[in-house]
């Protein structure tokens, strides 16, 4: 009996899992950061809640582009599920997960962090808040060259 690890469809879905459980997994903790840190504000200034969940949406979005690319490895082929992908394609289709689920992991905790700094600014001088959202979208650029390579991957595969 040959190995599962012999399976493309294997590989394929692995990929799949990656790309959300990681990129899934930063976007939750990014979340979690700037939520700590808006509570603080929104006890002192409950008026701020719209700047605040703006700030705390940011890091959702590397979660957002590991689930896309889940789809799109899921979907692209419909050999994935019949379990008869060749081994080659399937672990082609693991690498091409990895730039978003390594990226997407750690972008979105650093844009967590940057977001979660900006509440000083919601909080002091809340006119000011995009200057903040600027910041945390820095960080996205990064997320969104990852879910480019790894979009371009599938693609080509």
């Amino acid at each position: 009996m040959a190995s599962i690890f012999t399976n493309g469809s294997i590989w394929a879905i692995l990929g799949a899992v990656c790309a959300v459980l990681f990129a899934g997994m930063g976007s939750a903790k990014g979340i979690q950061l700037v939520g700590k840190a808006g509570s603080g504000v929104l006890s002192e200034a409950p008026e701020t809640f719209g700047r605040v969940l703006i700030l705390q949406a940011l890091p959702g979005t590397q979660g957002i582009y590991g689930l896309l690319v889940a789809f799109l490895i899921l979907f692209s082929n419909g050999d994935v599920f019949s379990f008869s992908l060749p081994l080659e394609k399937g672990f082609a289709y693991f690498l091409a997960a990895l730039p978003i689920a390594v990226v997407g992991y750690f972008s979105a905790v650093h844009q967590g962090t940057v977001a979660a700094a900006a509440m000083g600014i919601v909080a002091k001088r809340p006119e000011e808040s995009m200057k903040g959202v600027i910041s945390a979208g820095l960080v996205e650029t990064y997320a969104v060259l990852a879910l480019l390579i790894s979009v371009l991957a599938i693609f080509n595969i």
